[in-house]
């Protein structure tokens, strides 16, 4: 039997308006797509001041499912096209994503 595919869900926030930024990255690394869901951002002046950094509110966060042998370097890219020294001032990471609809067994009837 096959070993199931492993996956990786890649999440990056980034300001408002450079989710095209992110998601031209991540194909470049091997992504085939991702859904974006708009948000705002909130953070204290304390933060600010220790990150060096100015905190837009409106935020657009990108959700990418890809394999896990290609997560790297899709963070990798995402993180240099729109990464904290970029005008995106993205984060990225990932979560391990431990089954999908398409590697759940159909039940016996």
């Amino acid at each position: 039997m096959a070993a199931e595919k492993k996956y990786e869900l890649v999440v990056c926030i980034v300001n408002a308006g450079f989710s095209e930024i992110v998601m031209n990255a991540a194909r470049s690394a091997g992504a085939q797509g991702g859904s974006i869901i708009r948000g705002r951002g909130t953070a204290n002046p304390e933060s600010e001041e220790f990150f060096n950094i100015t905190v837009q509110p409106d935020k657009e966060v990108m959700i990418i499912l890809v394999p896990a042998d290609i997560k790297d370097d899709v963070m990798k890219a995402i993180y240099k096209n729109a990464g904290l020294a970029t005008d995106g001032a993205g984060i990225v990471f990932s979560l391990p994503v431990n089954r999908t609809s398409f590697t759940l067994k159909p039940e016996k009837e």
